[in-house]
């Protein structure tokens, strides 16, 4: 039997429904689930803040361009957290900020000791029987693991990451409070370690970090991977980071060499209070953090084989000779402009020709000549003119390199070429920022890197 041949009118109906049936199934359909993160928060020395509610998509980009943090604790579970009901955190939420570049303290807030006096938590004691080697404390530090996993997982924290318990202060005279807690929290660690992430714990210094410590002294228990430690400076030492220098994370309480020597803490020191970034204001807690390896440098970019870093940057016309001018062939090749070798330190009319087409492309004065302006654009612009990310203090990337470089060429920073965002860059960023008029808020943020890729200074 020859197949049936439908008639144009027909035709167009069916192609009509099918189109219908698969926007439909396109809508009831599961979507994709967004990726998990990256571990969290990986090798980082830094600055972060804290807060009971997780803020806004906008107030994070405002924070992002203009603070000088780039790590938030989030509140992800516990029956004691304050802010149980979180109006903007979700997975859409995970995923934007750790693409941005976010580093994530997922927070739970649980059981607390059992001989804490604070009423609210009374009704949220960790089981202090000394039974069996306080198995009812170690079955409900299980729970909470178990618990705080599955909302990372439902909020899309990559696997590896740390997942901080938060036990409050508490009295450390009763042994069985302590015994109770300890054990608590060595189920927790364990507990996470088997479901393929990592554990931190946040007490004040003098309570739960001291006990914490003085056990693994004496050879008990789990100890958590990190430390989280409250220790706040005296109010006379406040300032907004990173205007000094960071914070010390060594303690009385417990052994620095050990944790600190390891990159196993990081600190809160200072507690509840307002900053303002961008327009936005925070009630925030403020913590200092070096963990792991710390921020970790890349490899410096291939130059040419010559030297491209200085501590100032010389003026240069066409019969000119000196060894940076090498450096600007270099640079030039690189986007484009130059296309002899690099050979010579000399200022040819090959190069004063790539020069005067930099300029152009720049939009910059053109007259082919190696000035401050020209030298600032350029360092800004090479090697790689597309990777302009927000950088601030902690970011360690080739676009620090390029930072440090051009801030060197407006004439007096002077500084090491490290690809490390620290203090002294800092500053540098900040006093440029006052120089060309802009917000002096140490943060290389679109506006500023716009400004040097200009050439101001």
């Amino acid at each position: 039997m020859s197949p049936r041949i439908l008639p144009a009118p027909a035709t167009t109906a069916l192609v009509a429904l099918l189109g219908l049936l698969a926007a439909l199934l396109a809508v009831v359909a599961p979507q994709p689930a967004a990726a998990d993160t990256r571990a969290m928060p990986g090798h980082f020395t830094g600055y972060a803040f804290d807060q009971c509610q997780a803020p806004s998509q906008s107030a994070m980009d405002a924070w992002w361009n203009a603070s000088p943090y780039a790590g938030i604790g989030i509140y992800i579970a516990g029956d004691l957290r304050f802010c149980r009901v979180q109006t903007h955190l979700d997975a859409t939420w995970v995923a934007r900020q750790a693409r941005t570049g976010w580093r994530l303290l997922p927070l739970t807030v649980g059981r607390q000791a059992s001989c804490s006096t604070v009423e609210r938590y009374q009704d949220h004691l960790i089981d202090d029987n000394p039974t069996k080697g306080y198995a009812a404390a170690r079955g409900q530090g299980r729970r909470e693991a178990r618990s705080t996993v599955r909302a990372a997982r439902a909020l899309g924290i990559g696997k590896r990451s740390v997942l901080w318990y938060d036990i409050e202060a508490f009295p450390t005279t009763s042994t069985r409070c302590r015994e109770s807690a300890l054990a608590f929290l060595s189920a927790w660690t364990n507990t996470l370690h088997n479901l393929d992430f990592r554990s931190g714990v946040y007490s004040s210094a003098a309570s739960g970090i001291a006990v914490l410590d003085q056990a693994r002294r004496a050879g008990r228990h789990t100890m958590p991977d990190f430390l989280w430690v409250a220790e706040w400076v005296a109010a006379s030492s406040y300032r907004r980071p990173p205007t000094a220098v960071p914070p010390s994370l060594q303690s009385s309480f417990y052994d620095s060499a050990w944790w600190v020597a390891q990159g196993r803490v990081m600190r809160q020191y200072r507690g509840d209070h307002d900053e303002r970034y961008g327009g936005v204001r925070i009630n925030i807690d403020t913590n200092y953090l070096n963990l792991g390896r710390g921020s970790r440098v890349p490899r410096a970019q291939a130059t040419c084989g010559v030297e491209i870093d200085y501590d100032r940057y010389r003026r240069f016309t066409q019969g000119s000779r000196g060894e940076q001018i090498r450096a600007a062939q270099c640079l030039l090749r690189q986007l484009g402009h130059y296309r002899k070798k690099v050979l010579r330190p000399r200022f040819t009319p090959a190069t004063k020709a790539a020069v005067y087409r930099f300029q152009t492309a720049s939009g910059l004065p053109r007259h082919g000549k190696l000035n401050r302006r020209v030298w600032v654009a350029l360092l800004t612009a090479a090697p790689i003119p597309a990777a302009t990310p927000v950088s601030k203090y902690g970011s360690a990337t080739h676009a620090v390199r390029r930072i440090q470089r051009a801030l060197n060429a407006t004439g007096g920073a002077r500084l090491p070429i490290t690809g490390f965002y620290g203090f002294e860059t800092t500053q540098a960023v900040r006093d440029y920022q006052r120089a060309v008029g802009l917000p002096a808020n140490g943060v290389v943020a679109p506006t500023t890197w716009a400004t040097l890729r200009a050439g101001r200074s």
